[in-house]
Formats: C-alpha cells, sequence, structure tokens
C-alpha cells in the first residue's frame, strides 16, 4: 500500500510514524514534509497542488491522508481533486470543510441541528462588533475563517477585545472575514475525536489540550502548549452523554444537509454546569493532541483508514491502550505574535521520550527551530502521575535560547 500524508508539523510526523508502523507494511510519502517526517517517508517531489494531484496519480498512491485543514479547503480542496482522480482520500470535501474553515457556517449547522452550543451574532465591522458586545465581559470573539488556532480571542475586558477587533478589521491579520461574538462558556475543556465513514462513526481516544501561552492558563491564544490524553479522562457516563448529544447529531445532520463525511472530525468541548457544549469543529486530527492520541494507538491505522476512504466501516482494525500520554510543546521565543527561526536545539539525544518535530529543520550544526511551535515532547505510562512526570522531565532536557514551555500540562485542571 502507498500512502501520501500531507502537511509537514508534529501532527503528520505522528500520523506518518502510526500508519508506516501499522501490519500491513505501507509504503509513506509526505508533501510538503520536513526534515523530520523524512526520517519515516518519502518526499513528494511537487511544487504546487496540481503538481501534487499528477505525481499521486503518475506513482499510483492507493491513499491520500489529510493531515493540514488549509489544503482541504484550498482551490478546488484536496478531497475533490482526489477523488476526481479516483484516489480514496482520508478527509472530507471542500463543502464539509466548511465546518472548520467558517465559524459562521459551524454555528448555522449546529444550531440547525438542535446541537448544544454557545451563543453567537456574527458581524462584519468593529462597530458592529461592539454593538454586539454591550459591555458584557467575558466574551469570546472568532475570526470566522482559519487562522492556525491563532483566531480566537477570550476578551475578559474591553481593551482586550478592542485590540482582537483592531487585529481583525484594521491589521486585517487573519485576512478578509467576519467575526463572531459568542458567549463565554464556562468548564473544562475535552477534545473528542470521531473517525467519521458516511453514516457511521467511531470516538477515539479522548484528549485534552492547553491553548494558552502561560502557566496558570493565562496569555495569549495559541496552536496549543501541550495536551493530555487517555480513554481514562472521561468516565463512561460522560462519553455517552457527549456521543448521543453531540458526535451522533452531528453525523445525522452532516446526512441531512448533504455533505459526504469520510476522515478525522474534532469535537472541542466545554464541560458546563448545562452539559457538555461544542466550541469548534476541526476537520482533521487535532494538533497537539494527535502527538498524544498516537502513541496509545494499537491495530492497523493504514487499513482503517483505507477502508474508511472507501467508505467501508471497519472499527476492530484499531483500538486504544487505557495508559496515560502527555505532550509538552517547546515553542519559540516570541511565539504566538511572531516566531524566531535557526536556535540551534540541544539535548535532543538526551530525551528518552518520544519527539515530534513541529517546526523544525537540520542543518550540518544540527536540528535548528524553523517555527513558532518547535517541538512535542511525549511520554506514556499507565498511571497520570507517571506520564506527566515523565513528559515534564524530559522535556527539561531539550533547550534552545528563548524556548517557552508551560510546566502545568496535565497538571491543571486534572
Amino acid at each position: 500500500m502507498k500512502i501520501a500524508v500531507i502537511g509537514k508539523g508534529g501532527r503528520e510526523q505522528a500520523l506518518v510514524e502510526t500508519l508506516a508502523a501499522s501490519p500491513c507494511k505501507p509504503q509513506i510519502f509526505s508533501y510538503p514534509g520536513s526534515d523530520a517526517i523524512l526520517c519515516t517517508a518519502e518526499l513528494i517531489e511537487a511544487t504546487d497542488f496540481d503538481s501534487l494531484i499528477d505525481w499521486m496519480v503518475s506513482n499510483e498512491i492507493d491513499l491520500c491522508v489529510a493531515g493540514e485543514e488549509s489544503y482541504l479547503v484550498k482551490d478546488d480542496g484536496l478531497a475533490n481533486r482526489c477523488e476526481a482522480v479516483g484516489i480514496p482520500c482520508w478527509g472530507p470535501p471542500k463543502q464539509s470543510a466548511q465546518l472548520e474553515a467558517s465559524k459562521e457556517f459551524s454555528k448555522d449547522f449546529l444550531i440547525r441541528h438542535d446541537i448544544p452550543t454557545a451563543k453567537a451574532t456574527a458581524v462584519a465591522s468593529y462597530a458592529e462588533a461592539k454593538v454586539a458586545i454591550a459591555g458584557v465581559y467575558p466574551t469570546v470573539l472568532k475570526f470566522d475563517g482559519l487562522a492556525a488556532g491563532k483566531g480566537v480571542a477570550v476578551c475578559t475586558d474591553e481593551a482586550m477585545a478592542d485590540e482582537f477587533l483592531s487585529e481583525v478589521f484594521v491589521e486585517k491579520r487573519f485576512g478578509e472575514g467576519r467575526v463572531l461574538v459568542e458567549e463565554c462558556l464556562v468548564g473544562p475543556e475535552i477534545s473528542i475525536f470521531g473517525a467519521i465513514c458516511d453514516d457511521k462513526f467511531l470516538i477515539l481516544c479522548p484528549a485534552r489540550d492547553y491553548k494558552r501561552l502561560s502557566e496558570g492558563d493565562v496569555g495569549p491564544n495559541t496552536g496549543g502548549m501541550g495536551a493530555v490524553a487517555s480513554r481514562q479522562l472521561a468516565s463512561p457516563e460522560l462519553m455517552a452523554l457527549i456521543e448521543q448529544s453531540i458526535v451522533a447529531p452531528t453525523v445525522k445532520g452532516l446526512l441531512a444537509d448533504g455533505l459526504p463525511y469520510r476522515g478525522f472530525l474534532y469535537f472541542g468541548l466545554m464541560l458546563t454546569q448545562d452539559g457538555p457544549k461544542i466550541i469548534e469543529y476541526n476537520c482533521r486530527f487535532g494538533d497537539p493532541e494527535c502527538e498524544a492520541v498516537m502513541p496509545l494507538l494499537t491495530g492497523d491505522l493504514a487499513e482503517f483508514c483505507l477502508a474508511g476512504a472507501k467508505g467501508e466501516f471497519k472499527p476492530e482494525l484499531i483500538s486504544f491502550s487505557d495508559a496515560w500520554s502527555v505532550c509538552c510543546i517547546l515553542a519559540s521565543a516570541g511565539y504566538p505574535a511572531t516566531s524566531r527561526n535557526d536556535d540551534l536545539i540541544s539535548g535532543l539525544d538526551d530525551c528518552a521520550a518520544r519527539v515530534f518535530h513541529c517546526g523544525t529543520k537540520k542543518t550540518e550544526a544540527g536540528w535548528v527551530s524553523n517555527g513558532g511551535r518547535v517541538l512535542a515532547i511525549v511520554a506514556q505510562a499507565e498511571s497520570l502521575e507517571t506520564a506527566r512526570e515523565l513528559a515534564h522531565s524530559e522535556a527539561a532536557k531539550v533547550s534552545f535560547p528563548g524556548s517557552q514551555r508551560r510546566a502545568d500540562i496535565a497538571y491543571l485542571n486534572m
């Protein structure tokens, strides 16, 4: 089996290594890939979207796995282009990927199908946003389009709201787009992952990520500073409620709206006093949750994804251990506002945990930083206490100038 994995970050490296470990022993290729990913996969020689599709056709790729969300909505959409040339794709078509690409589309979908979520108002200008906020804080502001996990601001006062609205409507930091002014939900968050195949689904191992930059859950939102994953993270009763009130209605709603879906679907949930409510959908695996979840997976992920992409639901092919997995992110200086590249990384040879490269490159001097989130250090153990102690102690062995790391990952809100 030949598999093409599309993306370049730590999530894609985790997927590549898990797919490569499948008993069917697939041959893995990657685009655009990274120096770390290419330690396991072979580089797809492509320069743009068209040449990527041409390469997959000429090299007889059996399965395309979507990693990064941008490719799902780029041009005609990755899954759409794959379908046109007869390549099964584990990832939804462009029309269905609007669940992530447009916060307004997603909110309308949730309301239409009576899925628990926060109240919200869509606005098109700074002035409209101020009217919608009406002086009520905290409030949540969400840029309508894709923003690499940085287009959401939880604003506790007027100054924070004004700063975010200026970034969106004046500076155009994320490009053109509207904003959702949303009620601020309160409670612990949990990440639920579904593997969706038409009208069937499998709920995977739950996780919890940590979006704020600094310890104590303060500071700006990021793409994620760490994660904890385990089947023990949520009780069977809670998982049953989430399936009944959120996951199943979502799959039913996709069918009702004529939105085909084969691939991973992320449900970002807030566990409020009124029950679980959905904050957002992602039409792929979460990051950095993927780096925490994949080491817990056993079975044949490659055959599972290929079958699902062809419309064959085979949940018996994969399972998850009952262990705990903790992921600590090392971010570059200036992140998330900016990122600094080319800082030499030391200590990797001393690190006994699994290391996924989120933003690095290999030079003659060694590995250097090449992005905002640089490394994911991940450890597993039968107990939460041991897993988090291992993850933090091993992460402390790795350093580079300006490195940022939260020391409370898997401690806070547990």
